[in-house]
């Protein structure tokens, strides 16, 4: 179900006075995760809302005719998604079922009963963008295996506290991981592994930066820690932030990747727009 919002006001009450539906139910659509705005998951009844966003209520067992989130390419080898912000891309100990991959599979699968579902690579839970998933075992190894080869471009774009006065710049650190899943800047280049990410300014602002970024390595939430360690953290990140976080999601989006692709022999380039969340605060 999708609701174009029309008026300000607090999620939860919008809600009740736009849905056909006991307050109950709905309490429990946030409850139980099935709520996005803007393609962003919330549970919050307080959310504030404003004219033109969309707010989507997704079915408790998945929807299998309609994803609650934006499906950039399909073919029979693969699928393409914007993944919200606040999603797992796959399953956890914690969490098995309300993830990426258990929704795109019950969406294909209410397609076709045979649909099989493949991972390819991942984003962080509270990362939106680009995801891409494999349909056959097939196409899931080769792009797999190749993957540094064929692809050429992993851009991403944040917003992060203060001014950042260099327009661009190149930061290589070598990175480890706790045994609390913390990721942390080592001193010793040999212990641990090369994290390189670029960033260029696109806008600023008194209190913050817009940045293009490019990664030259797929390291776990190195962007976050890149930009946290030159003092500038991206904005809602309660992991690598020391300042007091107030946003409810984390303002780094995966906009464009492109590779290429071996079923028609070319370089295919995915694209999405800019959160309209990350607009918003650079006005």
């Amino acid at each position: 179900m999708k609701l174009i919002v029309e008026q300000e006001g607090e999620l939860l009450d919008y809600l009740y006075n736009h849905l056909d539906m006991p307050k109950k139910r709905v309490k429990q659509y946030l409850t139980h995760g099935s709520i996005y705005v803007n393609n962003n998951k919330t549970t919050k009844y307080n959310e504030r809302v404003i004219p033109g966003m969309t707010i989507i209520i997704a079915g408790d067992k998945g929807n299998t005719k309609e994803l609650p989130f934006e499906i950039l390419f399909e073919d029979a080898h693969i699928v393409v998604v914007n993944k919200p912000s606040g999603l797992l891309t796959i399953a956890t100990e914690k969490e098995k079922e309300r993830t990426l991959y258990h929704m795109v599979r019950e969406y294909l699968v209410g397609k076709d009963k045979r649909a099989r579902i493949f991972i390819v690579h991942r984003l962080d839970k509270d990362t939106s963008g680009i995801v891409i998933f494999a349909k056959d075992e097939k196409t899931k190894n080769q792009l797999q295996e190749h993957w540094n080869e064929y692809v050429s471009l992993r851009e991403y774009v944040a917003v992060v506290h203060g001014n950042v006065k260099k327009d661009s710049d190149r930061i290589v650190q070598t990175l480890k991981e706790t045994k609390t899943n913390l990721v942390y800047v080592s001193r010793k280049k040999d212990d641990g592994k090369e994290a390189i990410t670029n960033y260029e300014v696109l806008k600023r602002t008194d209190d913050y930066s817009l940045l293009k970024i490019t990664i030259e390595t797929g390291r776990k939430n190195q962007i976050r820690v890149a930009l946290a360690t030159i003092n500038h953290p991206i904005v809602g990140d309660k992991k690598y932030s020391n300042l007091k976080e107030t946003e409810n999601r984390l303002y780094l989006h995966a906009n464009r990747l492109k590779l290429y692709y071996p079923e028609i022999k070319k370089d295919i380039l995915f694209e999405t727009s800019t959160p309209t969340e990350f607009k918003k605060i650079m006005k």
